[in-house]
C-alpha cells in the first residue's frame, strides 16, 4: 500500500476520528449515537498514511520528493 496521504491531512484525520470516537462515548443517550462510530474510518486511514479512495480517484496529498 503506497501512502497518498499527507502530514497535514494525516494529522486532520487523526484528530477528527478520535473527536467523533470521543462523541460516541459521551454522548451514547442518543438514537443516531452510532453513527459517532464513522469516526474508526478518518482514524484508520490517517494512522495508515494511506487512504483507499485516494488510490482509486488518483489523488495524493504527499509532498513530491525532489532530487
Amino acid at each position: 500500500m503506497t501512502t497518498n496521504v499527507g502530514k497535514l491531512d494525516r494529522i486532520a484525520r487523526v484528530v477528527l476520528g478520535l473527536a467523533l470516537i470521543a462523541a460516541f462515548f459521551l454522548n451514547r443517550d442518543g438514537a443516531y449515537s452510532w453513527l459517532y462510530l464513522i469516526g474508526i474510518v478518518p482514524l484508520v486511514t490517517g494512522l495508515m498514511s494511506s487512504c483507499p479512495l485516494y488510490s482509486i480517484l488518483g489523488i495524493s496529498t504527499c509532498p513530491l520528493d525532489k532530487k
